[in-house]
């Protein structure tokens, strides 16, 4: 997660580590890269190509979010197989920016993330200073209200795959390096059907947080630019007011609406730091959204 109050101007940044998704939640970006500028606004994303050089300006008075580096397979569109061409994310949707270059001298700081570790070096001028580019590996951006959320018309609640925006493949199955998923406003029409998450264990470790609105399967305590975390066989669900107000619930079609939520989804466990675990906002009794669930248990018949 990301918090900054000012542009960085002398100083310059590349990950030769990773590939940088950026999912802005408050506050505007302005990506300068070697090869562009890229305007990023909340309800966007961006990404910017592992050893691509780049600083950012704030649009805004400041800016919060959320950022994912990927060390795997570049992103790329899920494949859709029987969705076909049609669904999900287009690739036509996705920007890149018009070339553009800074010829610029003077004393600036270059930091690069290598080995995982971080490296400075002062050059004499700007490093964007290329002129000519071809390929597919740079910088490119992404508004989420094109994506097209497909969702079940029947029964059953749909695996969040469905909601896949972009994926790092692995070369097993139905483990990404990192899945990106967003859930959007959508229709809910599924009958016979829990309509939230089910209660779980998944093999991937999921990684939630929400731009704007609400959170659809929690009812307190879940506010835009916050996050969960749910490890790799880490049960998880609703908590308990949204089990019981979608298990009396009439399924009537509904419409979800004034939500953004997003779920980093990895094959990975993820550690958390000291800080994270001190942070005075966290939520320590996180747990107890469980507690009190009734048990539902039927007696078997003789």
């Amino acid at each position: 997660m990301y918090a900054a109050s000012a542009s960085m101007t002398d100083r310059y940044f590349v990950d030769a580590d990773g590939e940088l998704l950026f999912v802005p939640q408050a506050g505007a970006l302005l990506l300068c890269t070697e090869f562009g500028r890229l305007a990023v606004s909340p309800g966007e994303i961006a990404v910017v190509g592992r050893g691509v050089r780049f600083r950012v300006e704030l649009l805004d008075v400041a800016a919060t979010g959320y950022v994912c580096e990927n060390y795997g397979a570049a992103y790329r569109l899920p494949e859709l197989g029987p969705i076909g061409a049609n669904g999900l994310a287009h690739a036509r949707d996705f920007l890149y920016p018009t070339a553009w270059y800074e010829d610029r001298v003077g004393p600036v700081e270059l930091v690069q993330k290598f080995g995982g570790h971080l490296w400075a070096t002062e050059l004499d001028h700007s490093p964007l200073d290329v002129v000519a580019w071809h390929g597919t590996h740079g910088a490119y951006k992404y508004d989420l209200s094109r994506f097209n959320a497909m969702t079940t018309a029947g029964w059953d609640h749909p695996d969040p795959s469905i909601f896949t925006v972009l994926t790092s493949p692995t070369s097993v199955a139905g483990q990404a390096n990192v899945d990106f998923c967003v859930f959007p406003d959508r229709w809910v029409v599924g009958e016979h059907t829990f309509r939230p998450p089910h209660f779980h264990r998944n093999v991937m470790t999921e990684f939630m947080g929400l731009i704007r609105g609400r959170h659809d399967s929690k009812a307190e305590g879940f506010v835009p630019g916050g996050a969960s975390l749910h490890n790799q066989w880490g049960a998880h669900g609703p908590d308990r007011e949204t089990f019981d107000l979608a298990s009396a619930a009439e399924l009537s079609p509904m419409k979800l609406e004034n939500t953004m939520s997003f779920m980093f989804e990895t094959r990975l466990a993820l550690a958390v730091t000291e800080r994270a675990l001190s942070a005075s906002h966290r939520q320590p009794d996180y747990d107890s959204s469980w507690a009190g669930l009734e048990r539902r248990f039927t007696s078997p018949s003789k």
